[in-house]
């Protein structure tokens, strides 16, 4: 029975891997900053396999928390799942500073260093890590410059960590999707940190939650290194690469929402 450790696990995505994961018989210890959607969570799966633990993701006390728990309720820690995670639709000429920090802090600073505190209970496991990148930290998506350069930062990161931690035993599953159906582009930050107020533009198609959660599951289970689940944004990004005037061009009549 594996324990497994995942962030933003109150909805979306997070809910989803919890979901599947518990069908699955492990045990988790679930965090979220929505401390009344996570403790309705744990209560949804019952408690005698999960717990919750709510707090802010950039919180190195609760990343000593979380990992304080996995060793004396669990006794140790086979998967940690970084899910937690933001974004913005502003242009970045009128989006202020303090959005392009919480963003980085959220998607790139928090994963790595709560992965960081995670090393010596997962070197007792040669467990595994995932992390959720994105495809916008490929290839540069209008209105997204904070979230673009957050999840770039973080695939580097992690792709060098992932060189490091693998003679310990350790396994890492880069996870790259598009755009999927959850509460992370709801909440989106608008240029003043305040709930962008208008919709997000797409391009492909938007995938469910439930299916990407499969798909990291099956990618966990073969010793997958990266998934990229969605074929039309990986192509999207071999032309960014290939013809990268074509790309703005397209991007720009798909995205011109996000710059009025």
């Amino acid at each position: 029975m594996r324990v497994v450790l995942i962030t933003g696990a109150a909805s979306g995505l997070g809910w989803e891997l919890a979901k599947a994961c518990h069908a699955h018989g492990d045990q988790l210890l679930l965090t979220d900053i929505d401390a009344s959607g996570l403790a309705a969570r744990v209560a949804e799966l019952g408690e005698d396999r999960v717990q919750g633990i709510a707090g802010d993701i950039c919180d190195a006390e609760l990343h000593r928390q979380l990992l304080k728990a996995c060793r004396e309720r669990f006794g140790r820690l086979d998967v940690l799942l970084n899910n937690a995670g933001i974004t913005h639709r502003s242009p970045t000429t009128r989006t202020d500073p303090a959005v392009f920090r919480q963003v980085m802090a959220v998607d790139y600073h928090a994963p790595l260093e709560l992965t960081l505190t995670a090393l010596p209970l997962l070197r007792e496991s040669r467990g595994q890590v995932v992390a959720i990148g994105s495809m916008a930290g490929w290839m540069p998506v209008l209105g997204r410059a904070g979230y673009c350069a957050a999840k770039s930062a973080l695939g580097q990161a992690f792709e060098v960590l992932r060189a490091e931690i693998v003679r310990d035993g350790i396994q890492l599953l880069m996870v790259y999707p598009s755009f999927l159906d959850t509460p992370i582009d709801r909440n989106a930050l608008g240029a003043d940190g305040k709930p962008a107020g208008h919709a997000r533009s797409t391009f492909g198609k938007v995938r469910g939650a439930d299916w990407m959660a499969g798909e990291i599951l099956k990618g966990l289970a073969v010793g997958q290194q990266r998934l990229f689940p969605d074929r039309g944004s990986w192509l999207a990004s071999l032309l960014w690469r290939v013809a990268p005037a074509l790309y703005y061009r397209q991007m720009s009549q798909r995205f011109t929402a996000e710059m009025d």
